[in-house]
């Protein structure tokens, strides 16, 4: 039996560039702003009134790894269901407010973390905002400040013609002053769009004006795999550069879905500890095993695995000893077996048919020894002991 050591770094791993200095906040148990890290939400599908299938779709959210979660609240049905939400869910809850401003106080009342308002299409908001401040900083309530390309008001619709960065950007700042001259700074804000190009805009011209926490979003991203793409382009380009404090992945797919394309979007980036991540090649005529079948058998015999795990399945022999190699843990295929790779070194040669078995089997073991090391490390990092 030898030792095989992990050589996992004993400093956090690098990132593009550092936060965006801001102001902190609280929403509920979750700390948002760059002191804290960056948090995924999603929002219930369910009406709001079923406090039952909100309260599961809630907890299915919350094993998925979701922060914080939003509830739609339009009617006075919607409003009287809130408390008890609020009380049951094991993650901050949202009140998403739009068009009734009384909802804005019920919501407060009820004892929700957070309330999202648009000020866009809640009657005389503005008229209302000292009223709103003064419920939401005696309840300890955040307010979320949602600025959307579809709800802009309509003098500024009028002034800009559409709803452009600057058209954003204006009615986000404006509405922020109006709580800040009430004394309340307890908010993040949103300005979301449709189109990746403007969001992203929006957001760097807002970051340059003050140092408010800011909740990214593309607004109706669209299905699942158009959804996710102008989500991961959009966040990808601010999140590089530092902006942003919490994410929202808009797909018209199960909430669920959402919180695994935010969380590996941040997994991606190390703006959130990386867990299980497969490395496959795409295939190709130098294959000489099904790559696909593999990957997607690997994949499935590992879900569920919390441990920050590389697992490489290569289909031939130009790039597959050298990624395996690379991997915690890897195979590279071909003439009808697999090399076994743990951390760069050949542990075993199985028969092809064997090659997702081992690789199940060795993962299970290295995730197995490393949750032993984090709770008795030692100098160096991780070993794993192999024979």
């Amino acid at each position: 039996m030898t030792s095989v050591s992990l050589g996992m770094p004993p400093l956090p791993p690098p990132v593009l560039a550092p936060r965006r200095k801001t102001r902190q906040i609280k929403v509920g148990s979750v700390g948002v702003g760059s002191d804290f890290p960056i948090s995924v939400q999603s929002m219930t599908t369910t009406k709001t009134t079923d406090i039952n299938a909100t309260l599961q779709q809630i907890a299915e959210l919350t094993a998925s790894g979701c922060d914080i979660v939003r509830v739609a609240c339009p009617s006075a049905d919607d409003a009287e269901a809130l408390p008890i939400i609020a009380r049951k869910s094991q993650i901050p809850v949202i009140a998403d407010i739009h068009f009734q401003p009384k909802y804005v106080f019920a919501a407060i009342e009820a004892g929700c973390a957070a309330v999202r308002v648009n000020p866009g299409n809640i009657r005389k908001f503005d008229d209302q905002v000292k009223e709103i401040a003064q419920a939401a900083k005696d309840h300890g309530t955040s307010i979320r400040i949602g600025i959307n390309a579809g709800s802009l008001e309509p003098s500024i619709l009028k002034k800009y013609g559409k709803a452009t960065p600057e058209a954003l950007v204006e009615s986000a700042v404006w509405e922020a002053s109006l709580f800040e001259e009430h004394g309340f700074h307890d908010f993040k804000i949103s300005v979301k769009h449709n189109d990746p190009v403007v969001m992203v805009a929006a957001y760097e011209m807002l970051a340059e004006q003050g140092d408010w926490p800011l909740h990214l979003g593309v607004t109706e991203a669209g299905p699942a795999f158009q959804g996710t793409i102008k989500s991961a382009v959009a966040f990808g380009a601010l999140l590089s550069k530092g902006i942003g404090d919490t994410i929202r992945v808009s797909l018209s797919a199960p909430p669920v879905e959402e919180i695994k394309v935010g969380d590996q979007i941040l997994q991606s980036l190390n703006l959130r500890p990386r867990k299980l991540e497969i490395v496959s090649c795409p295939s190709c005529g130098r294959a000489q095993v099904d790559v696909y079948k593999l990957a997607e058998e690997v994949t499935a015999g590992l879900e569920g695995l919390e441990v920050p795990l590389r697992v490489a399945v290569m289909g031939c022999v130009v790039n597959g000893p050298g990624e395996a190699r690379e991997a915690d843990l890897g195979v590279a295929s071909g003439n009808g077996k697999g090399q076994i790779f743990v951390r760069g070194k050949v542990i075993k040669t199985v028969p092809e048919d064997q090659i997702v078995e081992t690789l199940i089997e060795e993962a299970m073991r290295i995730a197995e020894q490393m949750e032993s090391d984090a709770d008795n490390p030692l100098p160096g990092g991780p070993v794993v002991s192999v024979s």
